[in-house]
């Protein structure tokens, strides 16, 4: 009896810690960010996490799988970017003004600057005509319209059109100790409080 108890002593803890990890895993994943389309929100190297079953909102920051969405990733390669467009919705933009189902939607995560330079005017047939990708007046079930918060450098929907919810990874936290309190709170908590 001694001889079993000393055994589950130490197979238990292992077994446990291999469980945990197994779970974080399941739901989380360390990422790092590649460029500069997110600034002054996330910056080039910054390490944060992807959470994987995260629901997806309006201003979420998400990571998705660009191949096959862009098509100049001929590899698969993940793109950081934040959800202006949900299923359904009409996005258009005039003078650095987003508008999301003709509503004016607040951008507080970037300056009037990053808003204006860049961002352009346009609606949804606008861009696809331009661009020469399938868009539509809104945006299809099953996908997202999303744009980089430095909107002058970002490769973004603007030029190639929606992502597929099947290519998304899961939604972006900045752990605590990265960043500043603001891009922080840019990053995970402006969803709570998108106004259109």
């Amino acid at each position: 009896m001694q001889t079993i108890k000393k055994i589950f002593s130490w197979i238990f803890p292992i077994v446990l810690g291999v469980g945990i990890a197994l779970v974080i895993l399941n739901f989380f994943e360390l990422a790092k960010v590649d460029g500069p389309s997110m600034e002054p929100n996330l910056q080039n190297n910054e390490r944060v996490f992807l959470c994987k079953k995260s629901k997806i909102h309006h201003n979420s920051v998400i990571i998705f799988d660009a191949y096959g969405e862009d098509p100049n990733a001929t590899t698969h390669i993940d793109y950081v970017k934040r959800v202006i467009g949900m299923p359904g919705d009409t996005v258009s933009s005039k003078n650095g003004i987003i508008y999301v189902n003709g509503h004016k939607i607040n951008q507080d995560y970037i300056d009037n600057f990053q808003r204006n330079k860049g961002t352009g005017n346009w609606d949804l047939v606008k861009l696809s005509h331009e661009h020469d990708w399938s868009g539509s007046v809104r945006v299809p079930a099953g996908h997202y319209f999303v744009l980089g918060d430095h909107r002058s450098v970002s490769n973004d929907s603007r030029y190639w059109g929606f992502v597929k919810k099947s290519k998304v990874l899961g939604v972006v936290k900045v752990p605590f100790w990265s960043g500043s309190k603001q891009s922080r709170y840019n990053i995970n908590d402006a969803y709570k409080y998108w106004k259109n």
